[in-house]
């Protein structure tokens, strides 16, 4: 649980960048899978508050994102951090109409993850999920005042 917590405010942290330019209203909230058995003995997975989370569970991180300005806001960019002890899945980033990047320097630079590398015992190599520190989304079009965005990527507590 005290893991969990650091997560998700430094998700929070991470977005007040977007909020501070005062057209988005963001929010966080932190999933993980719960399978359950209904009446008729068939299993259904569903997303449940991650209150509780233990090493090799998957956590889904949902970014919402609302234009609460008057005027449409150009160049959103949504960027979040992954925690030290989380490890993002691979491909597991969506967000509709929008470029995702990535980082492996702590948030310094971006890019999509086939162009990222990193050193490793003197050697360059390709980036691997386990390697990526944030996400970015950078949406292609206008934000129109009142309209709503999402995000989200799932990581595996480590």
């Amino acid at each position: 649980m005290k893991f969990l917590l650091s997560a998700i405010l430094m998700s929070f942290a991470a977005l007040a960048a977007a909020e501070d330019a005062g057209h988005l209203e963001v929010q966080t909230t932190v999933h993980k899978q719960e399978v359950i058995v209904n009446d008729a003995g068939e299993s259904e997975t569903r997303l449940v508050p991650a209150d509780l989370v233990v090493p090799g569970e998957s956590v889904f991180y949902t970014i919402t994102f609302t234009n609460v300005g008057e005027d449409a806001a150009d160049n959103v960019v949504i960027t979040n951090p992954i925690a030290d002890d989380l490890m993002y899945v691979d491909g597991s980033a969506f967000g509709p109409g929008m470029d995702i990047l990535f980082s492996v320097d702590g948030g310094v630079t971006f890019a999509s993850a086939d162009e990222l590398t990193v050193v490793e015992d003197g050697e360059v190599r390709d980036a691997r999920s386990g390697d990526f520190t944030h996400v970015r989304w950078v949406m292609q079009n206008d934000l129109k005042a009142g309209a709503q965005g999402i995000a989200r990527f799932a990581a595996v507590l480590e």
